[in-house]
């Protein structure tokens, strides 16, 4: 199956103690192009997302957007300053016994005062955080690469729908290729007979003449290779491997068969027909920009 360049996936899921969010689009490049946009904190997910989407996206401007939002206090570690609360307490005591004032105090005092609580943040494992990412990234991936597939999809039959117009412009050329020599040799001998008048005409050198014409404006080998490059311009689209490139190829081998055709012909039917086939083979060509 071939893959358009052009796709979008998304996922958000709850992993841990984080929400993660991951998008994936790409539009169409020649090569593998990798951007990103994650928060700097994360930057060390730069290189091992390109290198993760690299083995699963062989062509097309990648951009991958990560929003990493931890769930509030999840990464806190909370401790009780002691030798603080000790100060309190024993401070209050001794108030307390001076100002002969009774002794209520509790921990619900306590956890009033300043400085008696630190609230320190949890180092975050980057590898914990990567196999997070990559989790949902996955499924980002998975949502994206199905769109590919669709679109793809799209693309081959417009394509194929193509491929069986050229196939039909082929044959229309290669029956009418034969009618114009014979058409040459009619008009040949038709000219020497008004010059020659009443003079017998030398028929082997007509047929010479024709034959030389004939060899000429043969397109014989053009048409052939059409079809060669056709046959295997179908077999590449059913292929599961990325074939954007092979398939850029064999349309400029076609592009250039069609050419050598035109050059070669002396007939307004088949340079009409040429015209045809070179328009088709274009918008194959602008079709096949959009293939992985």
């Amino acid at each position: 199956m071939i893959k358009s360049m052009t796709g979008y996936g998304r996922e958000q899921r709850l992993v841990g103690s984080r929400e993660i969010l991951v998008e994936i689009r790409s539009v169409n490049h020649r090569y593998y192009e990798f951007n990103s946009r994650i928060p700097r904190a994360y930057g060390y997910l730069d290189e091992k997302l390109k290198s993760f989407l690299n083995g699963k996206i062989s062509r097309g401007k990648v951009e991958v957007c990560v929003s990493i939002f931890n769930v509030e206090g999840a990464d806190a570690c909370i401790e009780v300053n002691q030798s603080i609360a000790e100060g309190y307490i024993n401070a209050l005591k001794k108030a307390n016994k001076s100002l002969m004032l009774n002794d209520d105090l509790s921990l619900s005092h306590i956890m009033r005062l300043p400085d008696v609580f630190t609230v320190n943040k949890m180092t975050e494992d980057e590898d914990e955080i990567w196999e997070a990412v990559k989790e949902v990234a996955d499924s980002a991936l998975e949502k994206f690469v199905s769109m590919r597939i669709v679109e793809g999809e799209k693309l081959k039959q417009d394509i194929c729908s193509r491929l069986d117009y050229i196939e039909e412009i082929v044959e229309k050329i290669e029956v009418r290729s034969p009618e114009v020599n014979e058409n040459y040799r009619r008009r040949l001998y038709n000219r020497l007979s008004e010059i020659l008048e009443d003079k017998n005409i030398d028929e082997s050198r007509i047929l010479t003449e024709t034959a030389i014409f004939a060899d000429k404006t043969a397109v014989d080998e053009e048409t052939v290779r059409l079809r060669s490059h056709i046959a295997q311009f179908r077999k590449l689209v059913d292929s599961d491997e990325p074939v954007g490139k092979k398939l850029d190829f064999i349309v400029q081998e076609m592009n250039r068969e069609a050419n050598t055709t035109g050059s070669k012909c002396q007939d307004l039917a088949i340079t009409n027909m040429v015209v045809d086939l070179k328009a088709e083979i274009e918008k194959i060509r602008e079709q096949i920009q959009n293939i992985e």
